[in-house]
C-alpha cells in the first residue's frame, strides 16, 4: 500500500514538473525563436544578394566568398570573450547588446559602394553578432532538464529552418520589387529589413527575458522551486567546469572537430545554394527563393521529428550520425546532378533534412560533457571552432567556381567531410558521449 501511494506521489511531482517545464518553454521560446530567426537571415541575406552585389559592386565569386567568410571570421575571434562576459553580467543584459549593435551594422550594409567596404562591414557585423548562439544555448541549459533540451534546441533551430523557409521567398520579393524605391537598390531594403528589426528586439529581450529562473516573475514560489528541482535531478556528469576542464574533458575536442565539417556542410547549404539553383537555370530572384526554401521547409520538419525521438530514445549520438550521412548523400548528389534543377533541388532538401534537421540533435550532446562556466565557453568554443568551417567553406566554393567554373568539385569535398564526421563520431566518442541520456535523466 506505502509503494503504490509513494508511486503515485512520485508520477504526481512529475506530472507538475513537466507542467512547470513547458510553461518556461512557451514563455521564452517564441522570443528567442524570433531573435534567432533575424540573427540566421541576416547571416543568410547575403546569398540571395550575389547576383546584385557582383554587378553592383564589380565583385567575383572568390570575394564574395571571402566577404561571406570575414563575417565568420569576427564571429570567431570574439565569439568565446563574448560568451564568457555574458556568463558574467548575466543573458539578458548581453544578449540586448548583441542585438542592437548587430542590427545597427546590417543596416549600415546600404552605404556599401565598394568591395573594401563590404568585406569590413561584414567583418563587424560578425564581430558584433560573436556569443548570439551559443549564448541562447548555454542560456536555455539553465532553464530546461536535460530530458527537454532536445526539444527546446529543436525549437531554436526551427527557427533557423523558419528563416530559410521564409527568407528565401522574402529576399525575392523585396529584390524584385524594391528594387529602385526610394532610389534604394532592392538589395539595400533586404539588409534593412534585416538590420532594423533587431534593434526593436534587443529592447524587447532587455525588458522581457529574465536571466535566472528566481528571477521570473511570471512563475510562483512552487513553480520556481519544481522547476530548480527538476534540473537538479539532471546529474552534472560533465567534468567540464571551466574552459581548461572543457578542453581537457574527453569527447569535447571530438564534438569540435565534428562541428567544424557540420559548419563545412551548413555554409555550403545557406550561402551557395541560391547561387546553385541559380545556376542551373532556376530562373528569377522569386523562383530562386521559393526553390531555395524548400530544403528548409523539409529540415524543419525533420528537426521536429528527430528532437521527439532523440528526447524519447536517448540516442542522440546515432541520429546525429544519420543526418550527417544524409548530408553525405546530398552534398555528393548536389554535384552530380548539379545542371538539372529538379534532381539538385532534391538534393539540396536532403542536405536540409541532414544538417539543419540534424542540428539540435548535435547541440544537445555538448551539456553531458561541460557544466557551469565550462558550459558557458566551452559551447562557445565548439561553436568558435565550427565556424572556422565558416572562413573555409565560403572561399573554398567561390575560389573553386572561379578555377574550374562548376561548383562540382567542392561540394564532393564537402560531402566527403560529412561522411567523415559520421565516421568519426561512431569511433571516437568518449563513454559520456555515447550514454544513453534516458538512463541519466527523467523526469
Amino acid at each position: 500500500m506505502d509503494s503504490t501511494i509513494s508511486v503515485s506521489a512520485a508520477s504526481a511531482r512529475a506530472a507538475e514538473s513537466s507542467a512547470v517545464v513547458r510553461k518556461a518553454v512557451w514563455r521564452l521560446m517564441p522570443l528567442i525563436f524570433i531573435c534567432y530567426f533575424f540573427a540566421f537571415f541576416d547571416r543568410i541575406n547575403i546569398s540571395f544578394a550575389k547576383t546584385a552585389l557582383t554587378v553592383d559592386l564589380g565583385i567575383s565569386n572568390t570575394a564574395y566568398g571571402l566577404g561571406a567568410s570575414l563575417f565568420t571570421i569576427g564571429y570567431v575571434l570574439f565569439e568565446v570573450p563574448s560568451n564568457m562576459i555574458l556568463f558574467r553580467v548575466g543573458t539578458r543584459q548581453w544578449i540586448a547588446r548583441i542585438m542592437i549593435s548587430w542590427g545597427l551594422a546590417t543596416a549600415a550594409m546600404i552605404f556599401v559602394t565598394t568591395e573594401w567596404q563590404f568585406y569590413g562591414l561584414r567583418f563587424l557585423i560578425g564581430s558584433l553578432e560573436a556569443g548570439f548562439s551559443p549564448g541562447i544555448i548555454y542560456y536555455m541549459t539553465t532553464w530546461f532538464p536535460t530530458s527537454y533540451r532536445g526539444r527546446s534546441t529543436s525549437y531554436l533551430f526551427l527557427a533557423q529552418a523558419f528563416s530559410g523557409m521564409v527568407g528565401g521567398p522574402l529576399a525575392g520579393t523585396l529584390l524584385t520589387y524594391m528594387d529602385g524605391v526610394g532610389g534604394h537598390e532592392g538589395w539595400h531594403w533586404m539588409f534593412m529589413f534585416g538590420g532594423l528589426p533587431c534593434i526593436v528586439l534587443g529592447v524587447v529581450v532587455f525588458k522581457f527575458l529574465d536571466n535566472r529562473i528566481e528571477d521570473a516573475k511570471w512563475l510562483s514560489a512552487d513553480e520556481k522551486k519544481q522547476l530548480l528541482a527538476a534540473i537538479d535531478r539532471t546529474p552534472q556528469t560533465g567534468r567540464g567546469h571551466s574552459l581548461l576542464g572543457a578542453l581537457k574533458t574527453p569527447g569535447f575536442l571530438t564534438l569540435a572537430v565534428v562541428y567544424f565539417m557540420i559548419q563545412m556542410a551548413s555554409y555550403g547549404l545557406n550561402f551557395w545554394a541560391p547561387d546553385l539553383i541559380k545556376t542551373a537555370g532556376g530562373g528569377n530572384y522569386l523562383v530562386v527563393g521559393a526553390l531555395t526554401a524548400i530544403p528548409y521547409v523539409f529540415g524543419a520538419i525533420t528537426m521536429v521529428m528527430i528532437g521527439r525521438h532523440a528526447d524519447a530514445t536517448g540516442n542522440r549520438r546515432y541520429y546525429s550520425m544519420a543526418c550527417l550521412f544524409a548530408g553525405f548523400v546530398g552534398f555528393t548528389a548536389s554535384a552530380y546532378f548539379s545542371h538539372d534543377v529538379t534532381i539538385l533541388v532534391i538534393a539540396l532538401t536532403i542536405i536540409g533534412c541532414g544538417i539543419v534537421g540534424g542540428m539540435p540533435t548535435f547541440w544537445a550532446m555538448p551539456p553531458k560533457l561541460v557544466v557551469g562556466a565550462g558550459a558557458a565557453g566551452g559551447i562557445a568554443l565548439i561553436n568558435t571552432l565550427g565556424q572556422v568551417g565558416g572562413i573555409v567553406s565560403p572561399i573554398m566554393v567561390g575560389s573553386i567556381k572561379d578555377w574550374t567554373g562548376s561548383a562540382s568539385p567542392a561540394l564532393y569535398v564537402i560531402g566527403g567531410l560529412c561522411l567523415l564526421a559520421c565516421i568519426i563520431l561512431g569511433l571516437f566518442s568518449s563513454p559520456q558521449l555515447k550514454a544513453n541520456d534516458r538512463e541519466l535523466d527523467r523526469i
